[in-house]
């Protein structure tokens, strides 16, 4: 098993426990793990966990509340309308009120 596999893993563990209606990011991830520097490796597990359906992938977002990877979703406003239904207001590409609902491992 590969360095980045491990790392991706260990990624994935933390973000199937984002709670319902909550946002994480991907420095908040990173630091939780022991990897303050590693914001973007964190995205680039996030890019590669939308074929894992037990991923909430869209519960991470940038550390400004923006959907920085809606793109990486199957249709241009998925990572919105799943956010959405989980009660969140998206304007602009960014979620409102992001301090009140944002969520960390250390809770």
């Amino acid at each position: 098993m590969s360095q980045q596999h491990d790392f991706f893993e260990r990624v994935y563990e933390v973000v199937r426990k984002v709670p319902y209606g909550k946002v994480t990011t991907y420095g908040t991830i990173a630091r939780f793990l022991g990897a303050a520097r590693s914001a973007r490796t964190v995205g680039y597990a996030m890019n590669a966990a939308h074929a894992l359906e037990d991923v909430p992938a869209h519960r991470v977002v940038n550390r400004n509340g923006m959907l920085t990877g809606k793109h990486h979703f199957g249709g241009i406003n998925t990572m919105q309308q799943l956010l959405e239904a989980e009660g969140h207001i998206i304007i602009g590409d960014k979620i409102q009120d992001f301090d009140s609902v944002l969520w960390s491992p250390n809770e």
